[in-house]
């Protein structure tokens, strides 16, 4: 498998996740981490089920390899997300040394990554993952914007009027 044909691979499955995630009323982000063509470590966004901030697609996936693996260093792996990762997730990414980093779709209001405070460009870490970007991006942004529209729609629907 070519390396385009695998982020494309691994993409698909971060946006099964990222349904998994609209399906229960979240952000549809998805995540994959990837070690040596196997996957270690998935997830996708859940704040607001587990009443938890810090439960991003991204920040599951790592800690679900860290358990996998049994270390929070996770060198070697490339991580796939649906969506450009925020100020939290990047530094997550950073402090686990992932290798490569992955995204579809960026994310002009939160995304930190090459968006919003360009924390990639920064110079500012000790550990900088490769970063691709723009993989699978119209299927990627196309659940987001489906999600907020349906929201919007869900929104206007519950409003009463006099």
């Amino acid at each position: 498998m070519s390396g385009q044909e695998q982020d494309d691979f691994f993409m698909q499955q971060a946006l099964a996740l990222a349904a998994r995630a609209a399906e229960l009323g979240e952000v549809p982000v998805g995540a994959v981490l990837v070690k040596d063509g196997q996957v270690i470590g998935q997830g996708f966004n859940q704040p607001v089920r587990a009443h938890d901030v810090t439960a991003h697609a991204e920040i599951q996936a790592l800690r679900d390899a860290g358990q996998h693996l049994g270390n929070y260093r996770l060198p070697g792996t490339t991580l796939y997300v649906t969506i450009e990762p925020c100020t939290m997730c990047y530094g997550a990414i950073v402090h686990a040394r992932v290798q490569r980093l992955v995204f579809g779709a960026t994310e002009p209001k939160y995304g930190a990554v090459v968006s919003g405070q360009q924390l990639a460009q920064s110079g500012r870490f000790n550990h900088q993952p490769q970063i691709s970007s723009g993989i699978l991006a119209g299927p990627c942004g196309q659940m987001m914007r489906d999600f907020f529209a349906q929201r919007r729609l869900q929104g206007r629907q519950t409003v009463t009027r006099p």
